[in-house]
């Protein structure tokens, strides 16, 4: 208001856009090809697009949700909460803003115009990520087809989930299908695998420093933070490096080694990383446990139709891995050989 940037009129007060030349630059408009602000009821407007930075208490609003102000009874607008909140906890400037493609106009143009007419720097950068779909429509509690992140985790491995979020370009929009963590599970085994296979050939870890990543990766992640194509560059390193593997490349495949090391290492997606350890134990105790089921069920059928040699044969290979049945009345057991 000091600055000539806001005026109060009727109990609120609104920022005068037209007074603030820059208004408009962050999402590339000009003032009369904007629509009019409807966060506020119009009244004292100078101008339909003024939004509100206070909004006067109007009769029959909760009391809880009203304050006293210069201006008299109110609360503050949508705009400047995000304003207020910024400055207490990162100050008057800071380096990045997030937030959905959504919100660019005109949440944050609103934001970076009151706070910078204030005298703050606000963001030196704008990081808008696209919206989390499913089945290509929003993701809304109004559709039903949201997910919660407690239920994705619990029947999903995270760093599964992880690949699969950091799949998409952060502008794109990511849509949730059913091949979503399938696809992202089997692109890890791919890394996996060849990291295994890497390690085994060399007999040991291997080190790694930043400087070990391809070029192609790190000028990938240079422009605007593009991971998927630096995940393409990821997969050919890994397919270069079985290639040499499988020829006996030592050379050639220490090197694909070290390269896809650095760059698990640098995307927090080494499936080798102790961290994800004991989520891989819980994965492999999963899939023995439907191995041997699976096998029960085959001695069951085999027994019931008494065909004993393919009975004993089941028996046999699962008592080969370490593994103990246990007949009774209500089924057959199993449990791990301790010895």
């Amino acid at each position: 208001i000091k600055a000539g940037h806001a005026y109060a009129a009727a109990g609120d007060v609104y920022f005068d856009v037209r007074s603030w030349a820059p208004y408009g630059a962050l999402t590339r408009q000009s003032v009369d090809a904007m629509e009019s602000a409807a966060d506020a009821d119009p009244r004292g407007k100078r101008d339909p697009r003024d939004f509100a930075l206070w909004k006067g208490a109007k009769p029959g609003e909760p009391a809880d949700a009203t304050w006293d102000s210069p201006w008299g009874s109110g609360r503050p607008g949508w705009h400047i909460e995000c304003s207020a909140m910024s400055r207490r906890y990162l100050g008057p400037e800071f380096d990045i803003h997030g937030g959905g493609l959504d919100l660019r106009f005109p949440h944050h143009e609103n934001e970076l115009a009151q706070s910078t007419a204030a005298g703050d720097g606000f963001a030196r950068y704008w990081v808008h990520n696209g919206l989390v779909t499913v089945g290509d429509q929003k993701m809304s509690k109004s559709l039903g087809n949201f997910l919660l992140a407690e239920d994705v985790l619990r029947d999903t491995d995270p760093l599964v989930v992880r690949y699969a979020l950091i799949s998409a370009h952060y502008r794109s929009n990511l849509d949730i299908t059913e091949s979503t963590f399938t696809e992202a599970d089997a692109a890890l085994g791919r890394i996996r695998s060849f990291l295994q296979r890497g390690l085994r050939a060399r007999d040991g870890s291997v080190g790694w420093f930043a400087s070990d990543v391809p070029q192609e990766f790190a000028a990938a992640l240079d422009d605007d933070l593009g991971v998927p194509q630096a995940l393409a560059v990821l997969h050919e390193t890994v397919r270069r490096g079985n290639a040499a593997l499988d020829a006996g490349d030592s050379a050639a495949a220490e090197d694909s080694l070290r390269q896809v090391t650095a760059m698990v290492r640098l995307l927090d997606i080494d499936p080798m990383d102790a961290k994800w350890s004991a989520v891989m134990a819980q994965s492999m105790a999963t899939a023995l446990h439907r191995l041997v089921s699976t096998m029960i069920d085959q001695r069951a059928e085999a027994r019931a139709t008494k065909n004993w040699a393919a009975a004993d044969r089941i028996r046999d290979a699962i008592a080969a891995a370490g593994v103990v049945l246990e007949d009774g009345p209500s089924g057959t057991h199993w449990s791990l050989n301790d010895g």
